[in-house]
């Protein structure tokens, strides 16, 4: 192994420590999915079916879906925004570790860390609440959840372009919040009004989860979700760039 990659996943480790350590990120991306989780199956009912899904199967994949996008926006977009405000992105300049590398191990860590709070959600729906799917449906919709994410990501880059960190917390927080709501994470957009599901639809965080809900219900992804969101791929990575070249130009 030379010296970058050993380098590159030392960077890696210490982002995903940094990030457990992170009091916010334990409270938001893992303890509140779990609790509303139980809450809400326990109110509902585990035997309640929603579009012919098993409601704890199809809650199960929200929460796991709202903590992964917590994860990805907030914490990241806070990170950023603290670590250019301190200038520890100038610091990094001067270390012989490669500025792809620095990026590589940013995007890693937090897959890494999705990946965790993933497997977490799942083990806890599967082994307390007993949810019972097919291990292709397992990993299929796991993986889905996971590769979503990244639009998630590339929302929490273009969030960290704020400079003040505390706007950034609650423009974050709001983001998030609002966009889970009305994308249908928190409770099923049937229940919603007609206006209303037109709206979740063209969220990113509605599409995440149509496409796990769709999975765990025995039916296919849409490919209008996938290019849903690639399309919020893109529009959200071009301002994030063309905001940050502005700002190292000033």
């Amino acid at each position: 192994m030379n010296k970058t990659i050993r380098a590159t996943w030392a960077q890696i480790k210490a982002e995903i420590l940094r990030t457990i350590r992170n009091k916010r990120f334990v409270i938001f991306t893992i303890v509140m999915p779990a609790v509303f989780y139980f809450i809400f199956t326990s109110t509902v009912g585990d035997n309640t079916q929603v579009g012919g899904t098993d409601w704890k199967a199809y809650y199960l994949m929200s929460m796991t879906t709202y903590g992964v996008i917590g994860a990805s926006v907030t914490s990241l977009a806070i990170r950023f925004a603290r670590e250019r405000s301190q200038g520890w992105n100038r610091l990094m300049r001067i270390t012989p570790l490669p500025g792809w590398a620095q990026i590589t191990a940013k995007v890693a860590g937090q897959g890494l860390l999705n990946l965790g709070v993933i497997l977490f959600m799942f083990l806890m729906g599967a082994l307390v609440k007993d949810v019972r799917l097919s291990a292709l449906q397992w990993i299929e919709s796991g993986l889905w959840i996971w590769l979503g994410a990244f639009a998630f990501m590339s929302l929490g880059t273009l969030l960290g372009t704020i400079r003040n960190v505390e706007v950034v917390q609650v423009v974050g927080n709001l983001v998030y919040m609002a966009m889970s709501i009305v994308g249908g994470l928190w409770m099923p957009t049937a229940t919603m009004p007609d206006l209303m599901q037109k709206i979740a639809k063209l969220m990113p965080t509605y599409q995440l989860g149509q496409g796990a809900w769709s999975i765990v219900g025995g039916r296919t992804v849409e490919w209008l979700g996938v290019a849903i969101l690639a399309a919020y791929v893109a529009v959200f990575m071009i301002l994030s760039t063309y905001i940050m070249r502005k700002q190292e130009a000033v």
